[in-house]
C-alpha cells in the first residue's frame, strides 16, 4: 500500500515537472537575429552575399565565397526561403506517452535528439529532394513575435497541467495517404517534392510508430543504457541515428545507410561495404551513406584554431549539418557569418501534431528565422554529418575533405581521418539481428564512454 502511494507520488511529480517544462520552454522572447551586408553568409553549401542588388553582379575576391560555392548575390528572400525549407524539429508535448514513463512532452531533455533528427531530416532532403529544393511556402510562414510566442503562456501551463492528470492520450496509426496530396502544385515534379516532404516529416512524428521519431529514438537508446528523461551526447545521438536507419524496414528508406566514425577515424573499406550491400543481381545501385563523425574541437573549451575548418566544413553542400550547442543546450548548426554560427534551436515547446492524418500542418515543421551565436560559445564536443550519394561521391568527398584537414591542422593531428582498409573491430559496423541485443558489447563500451565523456545538454 506504501509502495502505490509512493508511486502515485513519483506519478504527480513527473507530470507536474513536464508541465513546469512545457510553460519555461514556451516562454520564448524573440530576439532579432542580425546579418552584415558585408561579408557572405554560408547555409549548407550555399552562399549568399547581400551586398549587391544586382544577381549578375559578381564578387570581388576575398568576399568569403570559393569558385566552387553557389553564389546567390543580394537575394534576401532567396537566402530566408532556403532556411525556412529546412526541417526543424523541437521540443513537443502532450503527445503519446513514452513506454515505461509518465512522459508525454521531452521538454527539458530531450534536445540533443532533436538536433540529430534536424541533421537526419537534412539528409533524407538531400537523398530525396536535391540541395536546390525549396519549400514553395516557405516565405508564407510570419516570423511570430514575442507577444504571440509569450500571450498563451498561463494558458498553456494550465491546459498542459490538466492534460497531464487526466491519463494517456489515444494512440493513432499513422496511415498517410501521401498520393492523394492536394492539387496545388502545378506539375508532377512538385507535386512528387511535396509528398516526400511531407513524408520525410512524418517519419519524426511523436507517436510510437514514426520511423525516427522520439519514442524510437529513445527505445534504441535503452539498448546503450540511456532512457526516457536522460541527457543525450552528440556522439551517442549518432550511434542511435545510425541503428534508427539500418532498422527501418520502410521500401523508401532501403537505398540509405548510416556510418559512424570510430574514435574519429573513417574506415573507408567499411564505409563502401555498407554502401555495396544493397548491390544484388536485382539492384546494382550502390547506397547513399551519411556519415556522421562525434568529434571534439579541444579541450574543456572550444579552440578558435578549427573555426576555419568548421567553416569549410558549412561551406560543403553535401554537409547536412553540425549537431552541437554550447554548454547545457543542444544547436543544429546549418550555416556561418563571419565568425557566428548559424543555427536552429530545438528549445521551443510546440504543441503535438499527429501526423498521421492527411494533410497535417506543417508550419510548426519549419524554423521563421534563423538565430546566431560566437563559435567561441560553442561546446568542444559535436557531430559534424555528410552526405554521399553513391560511392564516387563518397571517394570524391573523402579527398575533399582530407585535403581541408590537413590544410586546417597545420602542425597539429587533424580532427578526424580518412584511412584506407577496414577497421580492426568488424562487428562496429555488421547488423545485429537479435533484437535484444541492438549494440554489441564493445560499441556499447564505446557509448558509456561517450556519455562520461560529453557535456551535460538541458
Amino acid at each position: 500500500m506504501e509502495a502505490t502511494g509512493t508511486d502515485e507520488v513519483d506519478k504527480l511529480k513527473t507530470k507536474f515537472i513536464s508541465a513546469w517544462n512545457n510553460m519555461k520552454y514556451s516562454w520564448v522572447l524573440k530576439t532579432k537575429t542580425y546579418f552584415s551586408r558585408n561579408s557572405p553568409v554560408l547555409l549548407l553549401g550555399k552562399c549568399y552575399h547581400f551586398k549587391y542588388e544586382d544577381e549578375d553582379k559578381t564578387l570581388p575576391a576575398g568576399s568569403g565565397c570559393t569558385i566552387e560555392d553557389h553564389v546567390i548575390a543580394g537575394n534576401v528572400e532567396e537566402f530566408r526561403k532556403d532556411f525556412i525549407s529546412r526541417i526543424w524539429l523541437t521540443y513537443r508535448e502532450e503527445f503519446p506517452q513514452i513506454e515505461g514513463s509518465g512522459l508525454t512532452t521531452d521538454c527539458g531533455w530531450g534536445c540533443t535528439l532533436r538536433t540529430g533528427q534536424m541533421l537526419l531530416a537534412q539528409g533524407l532532403i538531400l537523398h530525396f529532394l536535391g540541395r536546390a529544393w525549396t519549400w514553395p511556402d516557405a516565405l508564407n510562414i510570419e516570423n511570430s513575435d514575442s507577444e504571440s510566442w509569450t500571450s498563451h503562456t498561463v494558458k498553456k501551463f494550465t491546459a498542459s497541467f490538466e492534460a497531464s492528470l487526466s491519463g494517456e492520450r489515444e494512440l493513432k496509426t499513422p496511415a498517410i495517404s501521401l498520393k492523394e496530396t492536394i492539387g496545388k502544385y502545378s506539375d508532377d515534379h512538385e507535386m512528387r517534392n511535396e509528398v516526400y516532404h511531407r513524408k520525410i516529416i512524418s517519419w519524426f512524428g511523436d507517436s510510437p510508430l514514426a520511423l525516427f521519431g522520439l519514442h524510437q529514438l529513445i527505445e534504441y537508446g535503452k539498448k546503450s543504457g540511456k532512457k526516457a528523461g536522460d541527457w543525450y551526447g552528440p556522439a551517442v545521438v549518432a550511434h542511435i541515428l545510425r541503428k534508427a536507419v539500418e532498422e527501418a524496414r520502410h521500401p523508401d528508406l532501403q537505398g540509405i545507410t548510416i556510418y559512424v566514425a570510430q574514435d574519429c577515424t573513417v574506415y573507408n573499406c567499411d564505409v563502401i561495404d555498407k554502401q555495396s550491400a544493397s548491390m544484388t543481381s536485382d539492384n546494382a545501385d550502390d547506397k547513399a551513406v551519411i556519415i556522421l563523425v562525434p568529434v571534439r574541437l579541444g579541450g574543456e573549451r572550444t579552440n578558435t584554431d578549427y573555426l576555419e575548418f568548421v567553416k569549410g566544413i558549412l561551406s560543403l553542400e553535401y554537409c547536412v549539418g553540425i549537431i552541437g550547442g554550447k554548454p547545457k543546450q543542444s544547436y543544429y548548426f546549418a550555416g556561418f557569418q563571419d565568425d557566428s554560427l548559424i543555427y536552429m534551436d530545438p528549445h521551443y515547446c510546440q504543441s503535438f501534431v499527429d501526423v498521421s492524418i492527411k494533410d497535417f500542418p506543417l508550419e510548426t515543421f519549419h524554423c521563421p528565422s534563423p538565430k546566431k551565436m560566437s563559435f567561441r560559445k560553442m561546446d568542444p564536443s559535436c557531430t559534424i554529418g555528410f552526405y554521399c550519394r553513391n560511392v564516387q561521391d563518397f571517394e570524391r568527398a573523402s579527398e575533399e575533405i582530407t585535403k581541408m584537414l590537413k590544410f586546417s591542422s597545420k602542425e597539429k593531428y587533424p580532427l578526424f581521418t580518412f584511412v584506407n582498409g577496414h577497421s580492426r573491430d568488424y562487428d562496429f559496423t555488421s547488423t545485429t539481428t537479435n533484437e535484444e541485443d541492438l549494440f554489441s558489447e564493445d560499441e556499447k563500451k564505446r557509448l558509456k564512454r561517450f556519455s562520461m565523456e560529453e557535456f551535460v545538454l538541458l
